[in-house]
């Protein structure tokens, strides 16, 4: 048997502006969330490229092919029903941030970590006022409370939108600065990515890669650089 899969019901997908942002409609009625709700976005661009991703379903319908209509659906189910206590679960990162955890050796190894994970936690202290240190090893110490209460304001004070995004941003990454970095565009995200796999790259170079393994970052990039293409949409930027 086939996997059943839902067929498409629509000529044509279009835009539309609501009071609260801007919808999407299909041959005039309106998409809804899994939850049922009217799906509002805050940009024009975003419910663009959301009604594009309607209009190049074929017969059946994909939706692992219509990514931003999932995270703005996640925007909307579910981050906006508990904005804190997502909030917080990221926020959560500050304190075992990825770039604080240093190797002891070897030199080469180390220097790399420094020269590319120094300037990011130079950045957080001077754009978020939140001075996070680096610590040789992978034993848990905790950071400066006052530069976690920074860090947490700062998540705290995204929407919904900004959130979904944010969260895949950090949880693939494992770095809440990361996060904030390719949220303010401190350098493109694909760079940003290849810093966050810094200590995997060099397992790479020193005993080469698992074709499997590669197939899994492959797919967690792309879900890395879709949540930054979908915080450029929020404000209404190009997804590029």
């Amino acid at each position: 048997m086939s996997e059943w899969a839902p067929k498409r019901f629509w000529k044509v997908a279009d835009t539309v502006e609501l009071d609260h942002g801007h919808g999407v409609v299909l041959d005039g009625r309106p998409v809804r969330t899994p939850a049922k709700a009217i799906l509002h976005v805050p940009s024009l661009a975003l419910a663009q490229s959301i009604a594009a991703e309607f209009d190049a379903q074929a017969d059946r319908i994909d939706p692992m092919t219509m990514p931003f209509t999932r995270t703005a659906n996640a925007a909307v189910d579910k981050v906006a029903v508990q904005h804190a206590e997502v909030a917080d679960m990221l926020a959560d990162y500050g304190d075992s941030d990825l770039l604080c955890y240093r190797a002891d050796a070897p030199d080469a190894l180390v220097a790399r970590q420094a020269a590319q994970w120094d300037p990011l936690l130079d950045w957080a202290a001077n754009a978020l006022n939140a001075r996070l240190y680096p610590r040789v090893g992978v034993i848990h110490a905790p950071q400066d409370p006052a530069a976690l209460s920074e860090l947490r304001k700062n998540v705290h004070q995204m929407t919904a939108f900004q959130i979904a995004a944010f969260h895949d941003l950090v949880s693939l990454s494992g770095s809440l600065i990361i996060g904030f970095a390719a949220k303010e565009a401190v350098q493109p995200a694909e760079g940003l990515w290849t810093i966050s796999r810094l200590d995997e790259i060099w397992q790479e170079e020193q005993w080469g890669t698992d074709e499997e393994a590669q197939e899994m970052v492959n797919t967690k990039k792309a879900a890395f650089l879709h949540a930054d293409a979908f915080m450029r949409l929020i404000d209404g930027q190009s997804a590029s």
